[in-house]
């Protein structure tokens, strides 16, 4: 089986933190969160990247990271667009954004024939986070067993607001039997807590959550152009609905086409959910960079 490549999904800007996030520098040299990724991927043994971006980012996209990464890891770029996949669908005109990390995933039909691990561009996953992926796709993963990176909740919280994240199900055998999307998660007192409707629902500290980190045989490709025309039918007049992983995923288990391995971690996701979100990025990477886990340039 071809060596497994990683996915970046990096095609969206995010308005609440209002500006082009990806390409923003957090490291003491300049470095990006994807750098951080790229890294943390090599090291575990990935020899191929693949951006999905917008087309008109890829001449900064290459600008960053083409002079660094030459020699280092295979590059190659998908780009998805409204547009894709969408043949016989009148799209309304007031809808700009592309249709969600799904479309996105299918966008890489073609490009990418091999397993393969797919991240957000703006999240930071940790290194034990590369090194399990890898060993799932290396050794593992199937047309009917496909992976899923686990967070502890209490890993993945911003301080500046609530957050959005999917519980994870399991069965006795440590697979997935869902994913269940949490709405508005933040800290209160000594507890951690979601809202449902008017009621606030306390989740424990270790609840097992996903962060878009999946890992995938080739098939999931397949699966999501297969699922994509349906969602169109359902939701093509809805300018919001988006097509994602998640959704594809649980179709997969529900549609007992296989199963998913829950691979948990013990690494400390962050992210820029939120502007405010940007110093404390910025300082966990210096803390780690001072403890040695990581060189004070990437790419010296």
């Amino acid at each position: 089986m071809s060596k497994p490549t990683l996915v970046i999904l990096a095609a969206g800007m995010a308005s609440r933190y209002g500006s082009l996030k990806q390409i923003q520098s957090f490291g003491p040299s300049g470095e990006t969160i994807i750098e951080y990724s790229i890294y943390d991927a090599i090291r575990a043994g990935f020899k191929k990247v693949v951006f999905i971006i917008r087309e008109d980012f890829s001449e900064d996209f290459k600008a960053i990271f083409e002079p660094k990464l030459k020699g280092r890891i295979e590059i190659d770029y998908v780009f998805q667009t409204l547009e894709a996949f969408t043949d016989g669908f009148s799209i309304p005109e007031n809808r700009t954004k592309p249709f969600g990390t799904a479309q996105a995933v299918l966008c890489c039909k073609g490009k990418v024939n091999e397993p393969f691990a797919v991240i957000n561009a703006d999240d930071f996953y940790g290194a034990d986070a590369f090194v399990k992926a890898y060993e799932f796709l290396d050794a593992k993963v199937a047309d009917n067993v496909y992976g899923s990176i686990a967070y502890k909740l209490s890993n993945t919280l911003s301080d500046h607001g609530s957050v959005s994240r999917g519980q994870i199900f399991t069965n006795e055998q440590g697979q997935m039997t869902g994913i269940e999307e949490r709405l508005k998660i933040y800290k209160k007192d000594d507890k951690i807590v979601y809202e449902d409707g008017d009621n606030l629902v306390e989740l424990a500290p270790d609840t097992k959550v996903s962060m878009n980190f999946f890992c995938f045989a080739p098939s999931f490709i397949a699966l999501c152009e297969s699922e994509f025309k349906p969602f169109l039918e359902k939701n093509i007049d809805d300018i919001k609905a988006e097509f994602l992983m998640p959704k594809v995923a649980d179709t997969f288990i529900k549609q007992e086409r296989g199963s998913i391995d829950v691979i948990p971690t013990n690494a400390k996701w962050f992210g820029v959910t939120y502007k405010e979100d940007a110093p404390i990025v910025k300082g966990e990477i210096d803390k780690l960079v001072a403890a040695n886990a990581y060189p004070t340039n990437l790419w010296a």
